[in-house]
């Protein structure tokens, strides 16, 4: 529903005024193209699909283990937030807020398995950085005898993932695979900083404690 209409509004780039408008409502803010859908312009609704789509499917993904059910979800969030927009506190972050509906959306399908899913993951750095920088995505330039290593290394990652508590999962794909801040994390999990930070440790630790003798 919600993807078509972000198609839709992709071909309009073509027709003169909607051309200018999707360029205009492409060089606002977040902020400025909810109040644009808020006031009348549902153009400004395909541009927030168009900015977060492929990025909450990424995410819900890599949480839930299937991405024909992360699509769905992702078209549910797309639903919540069409629906209650009118309701959000616009002193807050769009990206938090919408961040925080996939996320429930996902841990509720959780809820509802009856096993742990496969979290999927494109690669494990050697170390852990000190500042903590997101995990880097596979680089297929490298040499097919790295590959299989690290494509090895993956395997156990994904094995690891399943052990690990829902909460811990949620904030470890929302830091190491989405890049999020230690407060972004905090909002969207309705948590407290200390809490965040707590988890997100104890779940690198079991991940290098397991890969460890896989790494160089």
């Amino acid at each position: 529903m919600f993807a078509d209409t972000a198609q839709r509004s992709e071909n309009s780039r073509t027709q003169g005024p909607a051309k200018k408008t999707r360029e205009e409502l492409g060089s606002l803010s977040d902020s400025e193209v909810v109040q644009r859908f808020l006031d009348g312009e549902q153009r400004a609704f395909g541009e927030l699909v168009d900015r977060y789509d492929g990025r909450l499917v990424n995410f819900v993904y890599r949480t839930v283990g299937d991405r024909e059910r992360a699509q769905d979800l992702v078209q549910e969030t797309f639903v919540r937030v069409y629906r209650h927009l009118h309701r959000f506190d616009q002193s807050k972050k769009f990206s938090t807020w919408i961040y925080t509906i996939a996320s429930n959306l996902a841990k509720n399908e959780l809820r509802n398995r009856s096993r742990n899913p496969l979290v999927l993951f494109q690669t494990i750095k050697k170390n852990w950085d000190a500042d903590h920088r997101p995990l880097e995505w596979e680089d297929e330039s490298m040499k097919p005898d790295d590959l299989f290593r690290k494509r090895h290394v993956r395997e156990m990652v994904e094995n690891a993932v399943q052990e690990l508590p829902e909460h811990h999962r949620i904030v470890f794909v929302l830091r190491e695979l989405e890049g999020r801040t230690y407060e972004d994390i905090a909002e969207i999990t309705d948590t407290n900083l200390g809490t965040v930070k707590s988890r997100l440790n104890r779940a690198r630790n079991n991940f290098a404690r397991i890969v460890a003798p896989m790494i160089d």
